[in-house]
């Protein structure tokens, strides 16, 4: 436990507390003196930006050009405003997580913490953090229990159970590592694992806060209404895949409320979480966030957008400003019982990873693509696909890392639908230079073709 971060993170939680009683105009005021000294740093450290912003300097923000995570990646060592960093040190890094499993709540070289994406959208996003941009993603994620109204302290610890993915490169097993202490004992559970192991862990844990993805919770909520998972957490928190109501009323009716749902992405950490009337309220004291049409036009409130950029107002080390990402989401006014001035999001209808209904030996088996995560992550390049076809499954792969094949590829993942439970079934693996894309522009982990399940 690093107690200097613990203690930063306790601070920031208490210092924002005072920033749910701000107005519009405050929180308008907030975001233009962070903007302002966001591209100041970005100006002064990045050579990426000074040129990307060419010609921009004192523009306002809707007239920037976006930022691709791809941008992002090939430009990465001149993004970064920090010059003993570098992008193929970071990646050693994080392999060597993988190889070698560590504590991954552990600073590298003691300054730095780095997490990577899955590649969702394409290219798989490396981003790395310093300890006060740390601290900052930790308070964000922890202000999700203060807004949901959960609270902890040193004569009541928030023991958290978090059911997602153990790849110790992704974001959640960072934080994780990071809060885990005598305030927030904290259980982490592999998506991918068997649901009774999963569930005796939960039974002997007894958590105040389940986390997890939606497709993880559900089955979850069943176990508890068969009676065999016997819990009673104070709040329920649904993160990483959209919620349909289809699923939140089955969590309610498990655990007795309606769960939270947070909005939340690697690159930005907290973006958005619900309030204890379940009106989910945007952190726009940390993000600036702009839903924009197809020729990036930002849209109306009560519009969806088919992309989303975000700004990060207190991103330093790699800045984000104006970086897209594939989500569709729509916002709505101000206004709300608990009091606070922040935007609402209506509705977020991306950012849905994709559940496999495969034959199994006892039955159909719903595979998470976590289940392909260690195998896939490592092999690909710039990022994977699984389309399910009737003849089986077609694994696209943009890009192949070094010592890799696409056979050695084909049997990874046919050992890992073994491991999960699955019948035999084909799987071709395909060297292709694009990943296929929704309407929206978006590449999921797995897409099953019309009238597949």
């Amino acid at each position: 436990m690093d107690l200097r971060l613990v203690s930063h993170v306790l601070f920031l939680r208490a210092a924002w507390r005072k920033r749910d009683r701000w107005d519009a105009a405050r929180i308008a005021a907030h975001q233009d003196e962070a903007l302002k000294e966001l591209r100041q740093a970005a100006y002064a450290g990045s050579e990426f930006y000074r040129r990307h912003h060419a010609g921009l300097h004192d523009a306002p923000l809707d007239q920037l050009p976006p930022v691709t995570k791809a941008d992002l990646m090939e430009h990465f060592d001149e993004a970064i405003t920090t010059p003993d960093l570098r992008l193929a040190e970071l990646e050693e890094h994080l392999r060597s997580l993988i190889e070698s499993p560590g504590d991954p709540g552990r600073p590298w070289k003691g300054r730095w913490w780095a997490a990577a994406t899955a590649g969702t959208t394409g290219r798989r996003g490396t981003f790395v953090w310093n300890r006060a941009e740390w601290a900052t993603i930790l308070a964000s994620y922890a202000r999700a229990n203060d807004w949901a109204g959960i609270s902890a302290g040193l004569t009541r610890p928030l023991k958290v159970a978090l059911v997602s993915s153990r790849v110790p490169t992704h974001q959640s097993a960072v934080v994780g590592a990071s809060l885990r202490s005598r305030l927030v004992p904290t259980l982490r559970l592999d998506v991918t694992a068997a649901m009774d192991e999963n569930v005796a862990a939960l039974n002997k844990f007894q958590p105040r806060i389940l986390v997890g993805y939606a497709s993880a919770l559900k089955p979850l909520a069943a176990e508890q209404r068969a009676g065999r998972l016997h819990i009673a957490p104070q709040g329920v928190m649904s993160a990483s895949e959209v919620l349909s109501p289809h699923t939140a009323s089955e969590l309610q009716a498990a655990w007795g409320s309606a769960p939270f749902d947070v909005y939340a992405a690697t690159e930005t950490a907290g973006i958005a979480s619900p309030c204890i009337y379940r009106n989910r309220h945007v952190y726009e004291d940390l993000v600036i966030i702009e839903p924009v049409d197809q020729a990036g036009t930002p849209v109306p409130a009560g519009t969806t957008g088919a992309r989303l950029l975000v700004t990060v107002l207190f991103s330093r080390t790699l800045p984000l400003i104006r970086y897209e990402m594939s989500d569709t989401v729509k916002l709505g006014g101000r206004g709300c019982p608990c009091g606070r001035s922040f935007t609402l999001m209506e509705d977020i209808e991306g950012r849905i990873e994709d559940v496999l209904q495969l034959p199994g030996r006892t039955g159909t088996v719903n595979v998470h693509p976590i289940v392909f995560h260690h195998v896939l992550d490592q092999a690909a390049l710039a990022g994977w696909q699984i389309i399910q076809e009737p003849s089986g499954l077609r694994v696209l792969v943009n890009g192949l890392t070094p010592g890799n094949s696409l056979e050695m590829v084909r049997a990874g993942v046919a050992g890992a639908l073994t491991e999960a439970g699955v019948m035999p079934t084909g799987v071709e693996v395909h060297l292709v230079d694009r990943l296929e894309r929704t309407a929206l522009g978006k590449a999921p982990f797995v897409r099953a073709i019309k009238g597949q399940p």
